[in-house]
């Protein structure tokens, strides 16, 4: 099967999911995120079960199952699920320089892209 579709509709699926379970959720009455916070734990559990899977056996369709569940599903539920399996295999590689600058620099360089993008649209406006 093609893999853009395969990916394709996998990831309608994760984002589905991900709106019904912010929906179903919601966030508590402090204001923390719990859905997202939910969401992003679940799809890294999630995506460890499944890998771990995958690496203990080799079925006919494994690139398939991986572009379906691993980058379709679980990248439109949570692309953190991602984030969390490149830095456990850095990390497993033993390349724990690279595995804590990835970790700081993906979290920092988010948090200020997403601030950035935030103040050029209030300047703007």
């Amino acid at each position: 099967m093609n893999p853009y579709l395969l990916v394709g509709l996998g990831g309608a699926i994760g984002a589905m999911a991900r709106y019904a379970m912010g929906v179903a959720v919601g966030a508590l009455p402090s204001g923390f995120p719990a859905a997202t916070f939910l969401i992003n734990v679940l799809g890294s559990v999630a995506m460890g079960l499944l890998i771990g899977v995958l690496a203990r056996t080799t079925p006919q369709y494994q690139n398939e199952i991986r572009l379906f569940v691993a980058v379709g599903i679980f990248g439109g539920f949570t692309t953190f699920s991602s984030f969390s399996l490149d830095a456990i295999t850095l990390i497993e590689r033993g390349d724990i320089l690279l595995a804590g600058l990835y970790i700081v620099g993906s979290v920092l360089l988010s948090l200020a892209g997403l601030w950035l993008g935030l103040l050029a649209v209030r300047v703007v406006a």
